[in-house]
């Protein structure tokens, strides 16, 4: 079915290319929630796009437990023959991009055009590691003549995995590889504000895999508190925000659970007097992630300037800030969404008028759109905020939304005394065409993951992951799925 022909089919009553199934997928069966339906809705317009399930703690008891028996199974796969499934998966996604880019659309309210990446991404990290598969080995250890030693891995067992509704489709798909690649199953809590094409999914890949493989399960608070406390998920992984994320890290501590956390951000991007002046203008307003409204971990909201050329960077940066527009989803030039709910909408407001009451300077944007053709949505304006000071909330609290806060600095130990006064720890970025000041300054941020002269988007094989309140682990690499395994030593006298 062609993108024209899918636009067209779709409407606000679940039919295609929406999932026909609203009830959760448990054990390769679609089954009804014991905790009821809500209702998910259209961002772009406000209206509902139907029910989807509501789960409680017996359905999580359910879904884990089918998730644990289809483990014991499938921990003995041959890797190669997971790999080859695996790679089915990947197929199929492949095969209905445009759908599942579309049914984010609908749902998230993030444009088309950038949600195709997440689809192809995801399919690429089911891929990448499917291929790793064989390298989960042990080693060798001597001990003499009389003793043969080796370590092995072992999956860990049932993963539950909450999702964020920023990159609904890529959260769930992406995090198949590292957990079916190294033998483990999956609880997926899809994100509640945009659960429909996890479920999608799960229509269209029944079958590929055995049962209980993957299960599929959407809710709010005590869906996720219950995958937390069940004895029989073995590990949790999140991507969401650092209050979510510690109460994962405390409930899993009650029963020494496995944790793998993404957080927040509030991240920098520095530039340096003698940096290519066009090139850091232009990844400053692409670093903002405006396509998503800034609803990214790794925005780069602080953009920390020297007063060199402060005027210059600010001037540039609001003019090209100023030209995107929010705009319908679907449509093909669509450079900026709406934000995913109406809460989202007022937190970012509330921002706005913070930012004006701690001294900032709005430049442009600060307000929801004016466009009557986005009447009903969520949509806000791209936001500039020049003369912002460390001491402000606007540059110390993770907004999540389309606010970028103009810095100006002089002193290059007090710059980066600053970058590294917030409580994140997810990404950075320096420009400067001096390669020593750039990497010393790469190295004393305190941030997992860092640029040089540009800014945004993660390489499969290299290793994404956050510090202090962003959070630990890092995926995209190898060490995400031996993160799913044990290491057991077996020691046999000869």
């Amino acid at each position: 079915m062609t993108v024209s022909a899918l636009r067209d089919s779709a409407d606000t009553k679940g039919r295609s290319p929406l999932p026909t199934h609203r009830d959760l997928y448990i054990g390769g069966q679609w089954v009804k929630p014991q905790g009821g339906y809500a209702e998910t809705i259209n961002p772009a317009t406000g209206e509902s796009l139907g029910n989807a399930p509501n789960a409680n703690a017996a359905d999580i008891d359910a879904a884990a437990k089918a998730a644990h028996k289809a483990f014991l199974e499938w921990r003995n796969v041959k890797p190669t023959d997971r790999a080859a499934l695996m790679r089915k998966v990947s197929a199929v996604i492949r095969a209905n991009a445009e759908e599942f880019a579309l049914i984010d659309s609908l749902n998230c309210g993030n444009p088309i055009s950038a949600l195709r990446r997440d689809i192809t991404n995801a399919a690429a990290a089911i891929d990448y590691f499917a291929g790793l598969v064989l390298q989960m080995h042990g080693n060798n250890v001597p001990l003499g003549p009389d003793m043969f030693n080796v370590t092995e891995r072992i999956p860990i067992g049932v993963i539950g995995r909450i999702v964020a509704y920023n990159h609904p489709f890529a959260f769930t798909a992406a995090k198949f590889g590292a957990a079916l690649g190294a033998g483990c199953t999956l609880v997926v809590k899809a994100a509640y504000q945009a659960p429909l094409s996890a479920y999608r999914l799960m229509e269209l890949i029944d079958g590929i895999l055995p049962p209980g493989v993957v299960n599929v399960v959407s809710g709010g608070v005590e869906c996720g508190q219950a995958m937390v406390a069940h004895p029989l998920i073995a590990k949790m992984s999140l991507v969401g925000s650092p209050a979510t994320g510690r109460a994962i890290a405390k409930g899993a501590a009650d029963r020494l659970k496995h944790v793998e956390l993404e957080l927040g951000g509030k991240n920098a991007l520095i530039v340096y007097p003698d940096a290519d002046i066009k090139k850091a203008i232009k990844f400053a307003i692409s670093g903002m992630n405006f396509s998503w409204c800034g609803q990214s971990c790794g925005s780069m909201s602080r953009l920390m300037v020297h007063e060199s050329v402060y005027d210059e960077v600010l001037k540039a940066v609001v003019e090209g800030i100023s030209k995107i527009k929010p705009g319908n989803p679907l449509d093909e030039d669509c450079k900026m969404g709406a934000l995913i709910s109406k809460a989202q909408f007022d937190k970012v407001l509330s921002y706005v008028e913070i930012a004006k009451k701690d001294g900032a300077k709005l430049m442009t944007g600060g307000k929801p759109s004016d466009d009557p053709k986005l009447k009903g949505g969520f949509f806000f304006e791209p936001t500039v905020f020049a003369d912002v000071t460390q001491d402000m909330r606007i540059a110390n609290e993770e907004v999540f939304g389309p606010i970028l806060s103009v810095m100006k600095w002089s002193d290059e130990e007090k710059m980066l005394a600053d970058v590294n006064a917030v409580e994140y720890g997810l990404t950075g970025a320096v420009f400067s065409q001096n390669i020593s000041t750039a990497l010393k300054a790469a190295r004393r941020i305190d941030s997992g993951y860092v640029w040089v002269n540009t800014a945004g988007g993660q390489a499969l094989g290299t290793p994404y992951g956050g510090m202090k309140q962003s959070g630990y682990g890092r995926d995209k690499v190898i060490e995400e799925m031996l993160s799913n395994t044990h290491v057991k030593n077996i020691a046999i006298a000869l």
